[in-house]
């Protein structure tokens, strides 16, 4: 009775780790970026794996989405790869761990169902490393960014809100003077 439960409790907390992955890949604010100015924030930058959007300090949102899979940075078609990988593989452990539990009628004999949970078992720990390993590899490239010596002049706020904390990064100088002009994926309509 003990290891029933016990493959209960583990089986509903895998599930809610599973949940937890799924909800992260839509999240919008993976990437946060704020260009303040003296009183108020001027400007809203973010970002996740599917778009990025810039939102003004009336509220108006612009959002893009990423044109061509081909024309992405490779870090972001890791991650997207990464994470779809880990719901994916998340699901079908799932599948394998409702299974192979003993409480279930369906699976063969007892042997034959701790084979299928132990395989539920491997695979959710590949989901979990690929869900770890794509959001370490964001927020690599996030850090990478920060302690960049060709970022110096203004300093944006980031987060990832959809797997990690929250950092500060900054953006690039031309000549050694601020760039001012918004960036050339949004227009001008972006800021009014």
């Amino acid at each position: 009775m003990a290891s029933t439960s016990a493959e209960i409790i583990a089986f509903l907390l895998t599930i809610s780790g599973w949940v937890l992955v799924s909800s992260t890949l839509p999240t919008d604010y993976w990437k946060v970026s704020t260009i303040d100015g003296t009183v108020i924030t001027t400007a809203t930058f973010w970002a996740n794996l599917w778009k990025t959007c810039v939102t003004d300090s009336t509220g108006v949102s612009n959002c893009k989405d990423f044109p061509s899979m081909l024309a992405l940075d490779g870090y972001i078609q890791a991650c997207r790869g990464l994470m779809i990988s880990a719901v994916c593989l998340g699901f079908f452990g799932a599948v394998f761990g409702l299974v192979g539990m003993k409480c279930t009628k369906v699976g063969g004999s007892d042997q034959t169902k701790a084979k299928i949970a132990c395989l539920a078992g491997l695979i959710f720990i590949l989901s979990g490393l690929c869900s770890m390993t794509s959001c370490s590899l964001y927020a690599n490239r996030i850090t990478s960014e920060f302690f960049d010596p060709s970022f110096v002049a203004q300093k944006r706020g980031y987060a990832y809100n959809g797997a990690t904390s929250v950092m500060s990064s900054r953006t690039k100088v031309h000549n050694s003077v601020p760039d001012k002009s918004p960036p050339k994926h949004f227009d001008k309509n972006a800021y009014v």
